[in-house]
């Protein structure tokens, strides 16, 4: 049988945020920080370890999903719990991580599609946007319906190993312990798919245009990718929101 479950880096091909999980729980570890303190805030860390904030955020969900550390939003990050000897690093595959692998198969998938999806596939997408914009307004709306679009966009290639790898992406979304935590955060902070970028993506493939469905759909992932970063920080949201209000007005202006 297959082993599916995510693949865990060794030390030495950690990322930087994988690197800093590991020098915070080494922190914890000393006795530097008790049950209750406050860690530094995000900017403070950055300075001091000489790394990105995105990598900070990063890390620091790591922390979270081992449950070392709770992240208040708005007051910062809280120490939940001393590592013990058992504790060992582990990490699964990260949001970032997944959304960039999104961007790069979707992006192609996008435009490979284009020059096969069928009028019926069409018409589906067009039924599924409408589904996102339903239940973006329903304050316990799901994304099944975004997931469904980019999933029939994949089987639109009529390409079964294309359709099996964006499949899985998606299923890694779920089963990545750090990945479903900060997609939870960003549906908490009420960022959802937005439908314009969807609309753009849809008018790209109806007019079987390889190059734009694949610029659309880069540009759409791009968008995912900076509202992750967004997602634990309040100030930060409202810029996110103001974005998206931006990008909204920029594909309505685009697709009328």
């Amino acid at each position: 049988m297959n082993d599916t479950s995510p693949v865990q880096a060794s030390p030495t091909q950690e990322r930087l945020y994988q690197d800093l999980a590991r020098r915070l729980m080494d922190e914890l570890v000393s006795g530097r920080y008790e049950v209750g303190d406050r860690l530094p805030a995000e900017r403070e860390l950055s300075a001091q370890f000489n790394v990105s904030r995105p990598t900070v955020r990063e890390a620091v969900i790591a922390l979270e999903v081992q449950g070392l550390v709770e992240v208040r939003v708005g007051s910062g990050a809280y120490v939940k719990r001393l590592p013990g000897k058992g504790d060992i690093p582990g990490f699964n595959i990260s949001a970032f991580e997944l959304t960039e692998a999104r961007l790069l198969f979707e992006g192609e998938a996008a435009a490979l599609a284009a020059t096969t999806i069928t009028e019926e596939g069409l018409a589906e997408l067009a039924a599924l946007v409408e589904e996102i914009e339903s239940e973006n307004s329903n304050p316990h709306g799901t994304e099944k319906a975004d997931r469904a679009f980019h999933l029939a966009i994949a089987r639109a290639t009529r390409n079964a190993a294309v359709a099996e790898a964006v499949e899985r992406l998606w299923s890694l979304r779920a089963d990545s312990p750090e990945s479903a935590l900060l997609h939870e955060k960003a549906r908490s902070a009420n960022i959802k798919p937005v439908v314009e970028e969807h609309t753009a993506v849809l008018e790209a493939l109806r007019a079987r245009d390889p190059a734009a469905a694949r610029a659309a759909m880069r540009t759409h992932l791009a968008s995912v990718l900076d509202s992750l970063l967004f997602a634990t920080e309040e100030k930060a949201i409202a810029e996110a929101r103001r974005a998206s209000q931006a990008r909204r007005d920029r594909y309505t202006k685009a697709t009328s």
